[in-house]
């Protein structure tokens, strides 16, 4: 959508709001009159009534949005409509909610609310969720499975393969310079390959903090808990926490299936989670465990430090990401992730559009305490 064009006048009274202009100096026409309009409805919501209750009129004017604004600005005004009227139909009647441009904080409020919902909005927001998730998977999906499987590549290479897992492309490259022009043929003085094709050569395991203050951390997680496990050359583990730990790792297929049975909210145990992540440690110097956590600890922090630290000694690859969203710096508990960084273990956080990164360098071992591709 291109952004209509506005001398200075007319944006600042578009900021500003009627009861700045209470004469009528500015006359907004056209577009910037419709725009005015949507404006005050909401932000002059306490002064003039605002969108009140009114269904049919809460869903012309989610229609209204959606015509002058782009989608960046219309997710942020359904955001500000739920902050400050308090329109909680708009989650609790199918009709309305269909008519909302679907984004990751919407997405993450419909799963905190699940519970609160009737039966029919419930399948209404299942919806929402679904195509929150595909077209995160559009956008990021790709990328993170092409680097994953790149370094899998790199790092599964063998001198000595067999036949069947030749890499021939890279085989013949390397051996042109023995091409024979009389026999029109290239000659393998050494074949390249892949070893141990088709087995798993690391195991990935997410530990997602499913606190409130979590929420859209979680949902870019399952789309990329999901997209890890159609690697065929990983073994994906997932699971959500507070108090207790819930596995979802037989979700994986479909990460509507694995938001949905995350419960946000509640308390924290983040020594509990790396303990049972101990538990799903077959081979520890193939496994990276990501904890995705603001790590604040609900109970004693130097258990959380024992769990991490024994995962560390026995050769597992831990990596804390305090947030993975792409809202700016993270609120998290300083005092226990230095603690941990302290321990060596990685802590940052991370944007989605960085993670491929991430998981590619953590692959390949490479040295992440130092990394700086989250904010």
């Amino acid at each position: 959508m291109s952004s209509p064009t506005f001398d200075a006048t007319e944006r600042w009274r578009l900021i500003l709001g009627r009861a700045a202009d209470a004469e009528g100096a500015v006359a907004l026409r056209g577009r910037a009159a419709g725009m005015d309009a949507v404006l005050e409805l909401l932000y002059d919501a306490e002064r003039r009534g605002g969108l009140g209750r009114s269904s049919p009129r809460l869903h012309r004017w989610l229609g209204d949005i959606r015509r002058y604004f782009p989608t960046p600005v219309v997710q942020l005004l359904q955001r500000d409509a739920l902050e400050r009227l308090g329109l909680m139909q708009l989650l609790m009647e199918p009709e309305l909610l269909e008519a909302v441009e679907p984004d990751v904080h919407l997405a993450a409020t419909l799963l905190s609310l699940q519970q609160a919902m009737p039966e029919q909005t419930r399948h209404t927001a299942r919806l929402v969720v679904q195509r929150v998730a595909a077209e995160l998977e559009r956008r990021l999906g790709q990328s993170l499975r092409e680097a994953v499987e790149r370094v899998m590549r790199r790092s599964g290479r063998s001198r000595r393969p067999r036949p069947r897992d030749i890499d021939w492309h890279r085989t013949i490259y390397r051996n042109l310079r023995y091409y024979r022009p009389e026999q029109q043929t290239v000659i393998a003085q050494r074949r390249y390959g892949f070893a141990r094709r088709g087995k798993a050569l690391r195991h990935v395991i997410l530990a997602i903090d499913q606190s409130g203050s979590m929420a859209d951390s979680l949902v870019y997680a399952a789309v990329f808990g999901a997209v890890l496990a159609s690697v065929r050359s990983l073994r994906t583990s997932l699971f959500v926490f507070d108090t207790k730990v819930a596995d979802l790792s037989d979700r994986l297929h479909d990460p509507v299936e694995v938001l949905f049975g995350a419960q946000l909210g509640g308390g924290t145990d983040i020594a509990q989670a790396l303990a049972y992540a101990e538990t799903l440690v077959q081979a520890p110097q193939e496994t990276i465990a990501v904890l995705i956590s603001d790590l604040c600890e609900g109970g004693p922090a130097v258990e959380m430090l024992k769990k991490a630290h024994a995962l560390q000694r026995w050769g597992v690859r831990l990596i804390v990401l305090l947030a993975l969203s792409d809202e700016g710096a993270p609120a998290y508990d300083r005092q226990n992730a230095a603690a941990l960084a302290a321990l060596d273990v990685p802590v940052f956080a991370c944007t989605p559009h960085h993670f491929p990164e991430l998981m590619a360098a953590a692959i390949a071992r490479q040295d992440l305490r130092h990394w700086r591709g989250g904010y």
